[in-house]
């Protein structure tokens, strides 16, 4: 081989080597902070990496130095993206010609730790301004110092807030807003550049409400702010209904690793509520990311605010466990310019930035020239921020870069209006620069209001807190860690009582332990129909359905209570609907009402043919034996009775319901006084027989025949007494038969109207104890045996009655009574002009008075 060859092996060897070396170095490159300079410079803090304490830290006695050694333990590539912004947004202020003209912005951000033990770390490298670390003493030249971005956590912040606020220096926060950071006493000097979180529990419920969701699990951070969220979610949660599965207070996690109780976790597989609803400071949500990784939990449905984006690293094991979950987050219009400049910005644009050229190397295992590290490799044509991989996306813009992006304009704002104010007060021939002291930001940041170049209006003031406005996302996690957000939804409140939600269903990406949106309730609803029983000691959305009463329905679901409905309305057999109820009375047409009206006119036709019968034959011995003339009366009162039967069928009018009981009481009264006055007949003719009494003066004046009058006079008083006091009326019931109205005739006073039943009774049981006394007394046509059948039969007919009739309702007790009408007077007739019609029509040879001699002789009378 020639010494030439040879030569430039070694070269090659030595410029591979060199180029090895330089990837090395670049890779493990780290430095306290990035700097450049300007007229004035930010202080800022970005979670960029973890730092795990050494072991021989960790036990350090303080008697010797620290060492200054940094080491990341763990890299949040992902929060490069607030670098990115910070970097757009400087850009842009100083390269506008109307905002601090002439002049520029530097920045010296450093890595935020979130951890106790680190916190100060970096703040005090900032404030000694060189690359170790030297307590009360800074450096930094007061011109050029104006004010810290920071804010990783509500801890961070208010840990060197304290240190800042010795100076007087400004903090502008971007993280989630803290009721705790809010408290300018403790925190003058601080700034948060999120809105109030007081609104969150409001549109949290509205999105629980739209899908039926009342069985909720809450988790939230172990600390004043979980607290606050915790009363706000839960009083908004009775008013509206929702109900607490159970709640868990996430610990803080100071260190990573460190030993956390996670048996919570375990509660969630066996728990019946699918909705999670997730709120608390990062260190906490740290708590449950960790944790995830162990309890893998595919059918919840997690509901939380949108702070994902600065838990402290990638979470590859909870690609599962938030799948199809919810984030709200403030709503947010797009930056002009920063898409463009995400896909275009390379490291060579930022060479001071050591960090972007790690993490371009990372990726693409290349660098630009131009770069911190100087060129390595060759980058691919379309090496871009673009094509990342998805478990680090930089092109969806989180919360927190957008509001570095404001804190960033807010400070240029602030500082231009100063410039003025200062510039107006200097002489026209002094040229210098006005020196600025971060003190003096603060009246103009409590009064700063601007419009940013997305369109929305940016201010500190406290009346932006008292309305709000959120973005709803769905989110989506996918292999290799891909994570997408999608906006589904808009919920925007400008006090309790004017709130929307918008909601786009189709849209939704639900777990995938679901096939179609979820339930999570403590019971199954009540459908229509039923209603909600408490579970004693349970929550009130735990309950038992029950159907709804006779009468009630109820025409929605979970009803607490069924609802009635009207007198002419009843429930269908669902008892969800009221349905109107038929008009009905005992008609003629009916069935019923026909067989009645038949039974009546064939007893109507028979009494009167019977009348006929009696008529024609008035001169034989039968018809004259027992005074034709009360047969006569008899049987027109029969024929009255069984035609006033005729009253109680057919639509009941007011006449009608007065006649048919008046009629009803003086018919039967004649009827049955007529019985009770030819039992008298019946004894007072076999007395006559005696020679020398005194009853052949009472037969002859016919004291018999004034019982009919006298009785009928007592009964025509009762009625009128009825009449006067409570007379019947026409009425509507629509109780006594289901789905129908029945019109009825209302007897009115109850009490007169047994009273003129009680009188027929004792009218019909003195007829029956006459007759029975005469039942043996010699006669050929001595009809007592009948009359006294005739009135056993009456009085089993009415006694039958009176239990029969209050058993039942509507028509069928109508049809009773005609029945009962019916069949004692069929059955007068029957027992009493049966046998004697019998005689005259089929026996006409025994209704003589020769016959009734020669049966007198037989007998030995």
């Amino acid at each position: 081989m020639s010494l030439s060859l040879i030569f430039l092996h070694l070269l090659l060897f030595a410029l591979h080597t060199s180029q090895d070396m330089i990837e090395s170095f670049c890779r493990a490159y780290l430095w306290p902070s990035v700097h450049r300079d300007g007229d004035f410079v930010l202080g800022v803090f970005f979670p960029l990496y973890y730092m795990e304490m050494e072991r021989d830290m960790i036990r350090l006695s303080f008697l010797l130095k620290p060492e200054d050694k940094v080491t990341a333990s763990w890299w949040l590539w992902k929060n490069y993206q607030y670098v990115l912004a910070f970097h757009f947004a400087i850009q842009e202020v100083n390269k506008d010609t109307h905002l601090l003209p002439n002049l520029s912005l530097g920045f010296q951000f450093y890595n935020a730790i979130p951890s106790d033990q680190f916190t100060l770390w970096n703040t005090l490298y900032w404030l000694s301004g060189k690359n170790e670390m030297i307590p009360n003493y800074t450096w930094q030249t007061q011109e050029k110092l104006v004010a810290v971005i920071a804010g990783t956590t509500s801890a961070f912040s208010a840990e060197i807030g304290t240190l800042l606020e010795l100076y007087g220096t400004p903090q502008l926060s971007y993280g989630p807003f803290d009721p705790m950071l809010n408290d300018k006493d403790q925190f003058p000097s601080l700034y948060q550049m999120a809105t109030s979180d007081g609104f969150l529990a409001h549109g949290m419920i509205s999105l629980l409400l739209h899908f039926g969701w009342t069985w909720i699990a809450l988790f939230v951070s172990d600390d004043m702010k979980g607290e606050w969220f915790l009363h706000d979610i839960k009083a908004e949660m009775v008013k509206k209904g929702l109900c607490v599965a159970f709640e868990v207070k996430l610990p803080a996690t100071k260190r990573m690793f460190a030993s956390t109780d996670i048996t919570f976790m375990t509660r969630l597989s066996v728990s019946s509520a699918n909705v999670h609803v997730l709120y608390g400071d990062v260190r906490s949500l740290i708590h449950v990311d960790i944790v995830g990784q162990f309890f893998l939990t595919t059918g919840k449905v997690w509901v939380m605010a949108a702070k994902w984006d600065i838990v402290v690293y990638e979470t590859y094991h909870m690609l599962h466990s938030l799948h199809g979950g919810f984030s709200f987050s403030p709503h947010r219009g797009e930056i002009p310019g920063l898409k463009h400049f995400l896909k275009t910005v390379n490291p060579s644009r930022y060479p001071e930035d050591f960090y972007f050229s790690k993490l371009w190397l990372h990726i693409f295992n290349c660098l630009p020239d131009g770069s911190f590290c100087g060129k390595i490799g060759l980058c691919p044509p379309n090496a871009s921020f673009e094509f990342f991989p998805g478990d680090i996306d930089m092109m969806t813009i989180s919360d927190s870069s957008y509001f570095i992006y404001n804190a960033v304009y807010a400070v240029a704002h602030v500082l231009h209006k100063m410039l003025l104010e200062k510039v107006d007060r200097l002489s026209s021939g002094e040229s210098s620069q006005p020196m600025l002291l971060p003190r003096q930001l603060h009246p103009l940041l409590r009064k700063i209001q601007f419009t940013n170049n997305a369109g929305d209006d940016i201010s500190f003031h406290e009346t932006r807190d008292h309305m709000a406005h959120y973005d709803i996302q769905n989110i989506g996690n996918f292999p290799v860690g891909l994570q997408l957000s999608i906006k589904i939804g808009e919920f925007s409140s400008k006090s309790p009582h004017d709130q929307v939600l918008v909601i786009s269903e189709e849209m939704i990406e639900w777990p995938i332990a679901f096939t179609e949106t979820p339930q999570s309730v403590c019971s199954q609803s009540c459908g229509p129909g039923f209603m909600k029983i408490r579970q004693e000691g349970k929550p009130v959305c735990c309950y038992t359905c029950t159907f709804c009463p006779e009468r009630y329905i109820s025409n929605q679901t979970d009803a607490d209570q069924c609802v009635q409905c009207a007198e002419h309305e009843y429930p269908n057999s669902e008892r969800n609907r009221c349905l109107s109820k038929l008009v009905t009375f005992l008609a003629f047409e009916d069935s019923l009402g026909m067989a009645l009206t038949c039974m009546a006119l064939c007893c109507s036709v028979s009494t009167a043919a019977v009348l006929g019968v009696f008529v024609k034959h008035r001169h034989t011995p039968i018809v004259k034996a027992n005074n034709r003339s009360l047969s006569y009366i008899l049987l027109i009162s029969l024929l009255l009775c069984f035609l006033c039967s005729l009253l109680f069928i057919g639509r009941p009018q007011t006449a009608t319901c007065v006649l048919q009981q008046i009629m009803f009481g003086l018919v039967f009264t004649v009827a049955v006084s007529t019985v009770l006055a030819k039992t008298i007949t019946v004894i007072l003719a076999f007395k006559v027989t005696k020679p020398g009494r005194t009853m052949r003066q009472l037969l002859i004046s016919r004291v018999s025949n004034s019982v009919i009058p006298i009785c009928s006079l007592i009964q025509l008083i009762f009625c009128g007494i009825w009449l006067g006091t409570s007379p019947p009326f026409l009425d509507r019931d629509a109780h006594a038969e289901h789905g129908h109205i029945i019109i009825v005739c209302n007897k009115g006073s109850v009490t007169a109207f047994y009273c003129v039943l009680g009188y027929l009774g004792f009218l019909a049981l003195a007829s029956f104890t006459v007759a029975f006394l005469a039942r043996n007394l010699p006669d050929t046509f001595n009809e007592a045996k009948f009359l006294t059948f005739s009135m056993v039969v009456f009085c089993s007919v009415w006694v039958t009655f009176l239990p029969v009739y209050h058993s039942t309702k509507g028509k069928i007790m109508v049809a009773v009574e005609v029945f009962s009408i019916l069949a004692s007077s069929a059955g007068l007739l029957g027992c009493i002009f049966a046998p004697k019609c019998y005689i005259i029509l089929i026996r006409p040879e025994r209704n003589s008075l020769k016959e009734f001699n020669n049966r007198k002789c037989s007998k030995g009378w």
